[in-house]
């Protein structure tokens, strides 16, 4: 299956930043990808935090959420639209929402949503970061079916950025059948230049599943600078497909026959007590 992880470099202005996750994700479409992931905060990266609230929608209706449906039916492709902000009360006028990743199928369908669990603090004495200030944590772990062309159906786990650094999400998703890890983000450049490759391929080679992780690499108009260095990693840990920083497409093949050849060597999966 040829999958995509879209780079970007989002700003604060969100129907500019749509307009580029459409150029990217067409050009994904005509590389032949079945799948494409945006990176966290794909729809606005903005000056503060609180943005987020201005423009959070109700799961389900929204013009993030229609672009998103709108792209997936006009290049009959599946996309997992990063992170975008869900509003946690009816009304809409919350002070918290979630960070939340929804994933739809070739005929603009929603066929999954998974908000994101762990939030992100960091405080250097240089940067800080609290997501907590403007986010509501989730609780549970979501997996998906994608049917490929290939007849190989993949069960897809989804996970957002900071998730990255708890393991037993991952250990979750594995027990659930997952064989493709999806891991949209947002790394800063101090954390992402200490951590980002070491942690992907982790995830990768203990679970022996293919991880594929869309990031925001660069600097943005806030002044923030993120890592980048969107990845497409195999079961062995080998990086398949990567980009280092700006805005593009990271294309890579993932062969179901590589993935159970890779389990039935080594059948780590099989001997865990927990």
């Amino acid at each position: 299956m040829q999958v995509a992880a879209i780079q970007m470099v989002s700003t604060g202005v969100v129907q500019d930043n749509l307009v580029q996750a459409g150029k990217l994700l067409e050009q994904a479409a005509q590389a032949g990808a079945e799948l494409a992931v945006l990176p966290e905060y794909f729809c606005l990266i903005g000056q503060h935090d609180g943005e987020k609230l201005a423009i959070q929608e109700h799961f389900g209706s929204g013009p993030i959420q229609d672009f998103l449906s709108e792209q997936a039916r006009r290049l009959g492709l599946w996309i997992v639209g990063g992170t975008l902000p869900l509003s946690t009360s009816a009304a809409g006028d919350s002070d918290k929402v979630f960070n939340s990743s929804l994933a739809f199928d070739p005929q603009g369908a929603c066929a999954a949503r998974y908000d994101k669990i762990h939030l992100f603090r960091f405080d250097n004495g240089t940067e800080s970061y609290d997501e907590s200030r403007v986010l509501q944590a989730g609780h549970q772990p979501v997996q998906f079916a994608l049917p490929s062309r290939d007849g190989h159906t993949w069960t897809v786990g989804l996970s957002v950025c900071y998730d990255l650094r708890f393991a037993e999400l991952y250990r979750t998703h594995s027990a659930a059948g997952a064989d493709l890890l999806l891991v949209p983000s947002a790394f800063t450049y101090t954390t992402g230049q200490a951590h980002w490759e070491l942690l992907l391929r982790t995830r990768a080679v203990e679970n022996l599943s293919f991880v594929l992780a869309a990031a925001q690499g660069g600097a943005h108009p806030n002044g923030r600078r993120t890592w980048g260095q969107s990845l497409a990693i195999d079961p062995w840990g080998a990086i398949l497909a990567q980009q280092a920083q700006e805005p593009g497409v990271v294309l890579a093949t993932l062969d179901a026959a590589q993935l159970a050849r890779c389990r039935m060597q080594l059948p780590a999966l099989q001997h865990r007590l927990l």
